[in-house]
């Protein structure tokens, strides 16, 4: 069980798991899952972690189907830029590997924003902590639980 798991156990929030087998040779990782799982694209969300110009890292949460817009998001975090934050330093900060970063259960506390876009369905889908591991819940509880802000910050 992963931290994200036990986290939303923990708060008693209404959640679902999917496991489906990763491919290494997978691209994208949050495509792969929209793939494999037959799930809508739009309602599949990738954690992706930037850094911003004053070297706080914050973590943006956009469907696969988009991309972040990295002048958005510094926008919303009252920066004037930022830029994607290396590897290393995203596996350090949430406790979890590319491709398997859960916006539930990490590390250190960051300060997190959610594409607006996931307030039209009443499901979205999220890493669960782990490669091949998504979690469906309401896009309001993960903005509770995360806790994330709304934001336009994907280009869809």
């Amino acid at each position: 069980m992963t931290p994200a798991i036990r986290q939303l156990k923990k708060a008693k929030i209404k959640h679902q798991v999917y496991e489906y087998e990763h491919d290494p040779r997978a691209e994208s990782y949050g495509t792969e899952a929209a793939d494999v799982m037959g799930f809508n694209p739009a309602q599949v969300f990738k954690t992706l972690l930037a850094e911003l110009d004053d070297g706080r890292l914050v973590v943006a949460m956009v469907p696969v189907s988009g991309q972040l817009d990295l002048k958005a998001l510094a926008k919303a975090a009252g920066a004037r830029k930022a830029h994607m934050a290396p590897v290393e330093a995203a596996e350090r900060a949430t406790g979890y590997r590319v491709g398997g970063i859960s916006p539930l259960g990490q590390k250190k506390r960051l300060a997190k924003w959610i594409d607006q876009s996931a307030a039209q369905f009443d499901l979205i889908y999220v890493s669960g902590g782990r490669r091949g591991l998504e979690l469906a819940l309401a896009p309001d509880d993960l903005c509770q639980q995360a806790p994330a802000q709304w934001a336009d910050i994907a280009r869809l």
